[in-house]
């Protein structure tokens, strides 16, 4: 089955989602290494967001102790408290997993209910995942089908028509303090998504001066191809210099910009950073500088517009048609699976029986004939009831029912594994 722990902006702190998000990369091969019955992990990290999507195996009488062993290997790898992580993170299983992942990679559940960097996140943790072997066949339907409903929300609806990101947000909280963007020099550092993002923004507001510095090395490669300029190693203080707004949204797992990299900067002029990096890219004491202004993303989050107020219904609808699909699609290949074990299993003892009856003798043509008819009338009207209960999504009934009846040795977890997918927690 699925399972999926969530701590986001509406259930933890900042500071505790910075923490959570700096062992991410690591966090999967952690979980999966954890113990048996966790089959694979994806972990999707945000600005505002941590969320650990699980494959588990166990039973269902052991699913509470799977999630209570990932919680305590998540406390263990990033140093969080155990009792502070479990306050902050919400379990969802069953069909609210898939309905929960569609409506985070649609943007529905975000600070700025709409925006599009999400998706892109969404589909980036799939293929870390990847690249760490810690993916399975039902993570990979989650994570495909949860793409494709963040694609039908975007075109089917008007939620991403304003073009609403945090990056817009951020920019839109610094107007108040600069009037004219066409007059800054900025300076962009990171070269992933959000820069893409965050570049466009400014573009849209009239700044032609920018240039990009990344702490990977990658400036080269991003003002080539964006035509802005390019800030190489040893340029950082130089290119502070000239700047008077800093966007910073780098992947880097320290901090780039300190109280005595930008002090001297400080010094000349007034100077607006906006970090949207997490975690953070600017240490907290730049703000305290006299003549700097730091906008950060917990700051940001602060003012953003209430979700409940931008969702449009059709959106909400849209996932939830999706969620309630992926859940009978997988409900009917469970199913399907058990149904094969539990047919194989009846016709198995028949093959057994007819076996005795020959060697003994009493089996003729008509007796088997009889025998076999017999076994698949008795077991057709079960297995029409299994196939009845999946479409309804209550295929887990059927699983069950066949599991205590005849110790098939299947489950949801084996089923899912060959395809299907399952709850979750958050």
């Amino acid at each position: 089955m699925l399972l999926c722990l969530s701590a986001s902006h509406r259930t933890a702190a900042f500071d505790l989602l910075e923490r959570l998000s700096v062992s991410a990369s690591d966090l999967g091969t952690a979980l999966v290494g954890s113990g048996d019955a966790l089959e694979g992990a994806v972990v999707l990290a945000t600005c505002n967001r941590f969320e650990a999507y699980l494959d588990v195996s166990a039973p269902s009488a052991a699913r509470a102790r799977t999630g209570e062993d990932a919680l305590a290997t998540v406390a263990a790898l990033t140093g969080v408290d155990r009792e502070e992580l479990t306050a902050a993170v919400a379990v969802h299983s069953g069909p609210a997993v898939a309905e929960h992942l569609f409506a985070v990679s649609s943007g529905l559940e975000s600070v700025v209910v709409g925006e599009g960097e999400i998706s892109g996140q969404v589909r980036r943790a799939l293929e870390s995942a990847r690249a760490h072997r810690t993916t399975t066949p039902s993570l990979e339907r989650l994570f495909q089908r949860a793409s494709s409903a963040s694609r039908d929300v975007q075109n089917r609806t008007g939620l991403g028509g304003a073009g609403r990101s945090l990056v817009r947000l951020a920019l839109d909280l610094a107007s108040s303090r600069i009037a004219d963007w066409r007059t800054q020099d900025v300076l962009l550092v990171g070269t992933g998504a959000y820069a893409g993002a965050s570049l466009a923004a400014l573009r849209d507001r009239g700044v032609t001066e920018v240039g990009v510095f990344s702490p990977s090395g990658r400036a080269a490669r991003f003002a080539t191809r964006e035509g802005v300029r390019p800030v190489e190693a040893g340029g950082l203080p130089a290119a502070l210099d000239a700047a008077t707004v800093v966007v910073t949204c780098s992947g880097a797992g320290s901090y780039v910009l300190t109280p005595e990299l930008v002090s001297a900067r400080a010094a000349t002029g007034p100077l607006f950073i906006v970090d949207l990096g997490l975690p953070r890219n600017v240490d907290p004491r730049v703000g305290d500088l006299p003549g700097v202004e730091l906008l950060d993303l917990e700051t940001i989050r602060l003012h953003a517009p209430l979700s409940e107020l931008n969702a449009p219904d059709d959106a909400r609808d849209l996932v939830g048609r999706a969620a309630a699909a992926f859940t009978a699609e997988s409900s009917e290949h469970q199913v399907t699976s058990a149904v094969v074990a539990y047919r194989t299993h009846v016709f198995g003892v028949l093959e057994a029986e007819l076996d005795r009856l020959r060697k003994r003798g009493d089996a003729d043509e008509a007796t088997e004939r009889a025998l076999r008819h017999l076994v698949s009338v008795l077991v057709h009207e079960p297995t029409q009831r299994a196939k009845e209960l999946a479409r309804l999504g209550q295929g887990e009934r059927a699983i069950d029912a066949f599991n205590t009846l005849f110790d098939l040795g299947t489950s949801l977890d084996e089923d899912e594994r060959g395809g299907s997918a399952a709850p979750a927690a958050g």
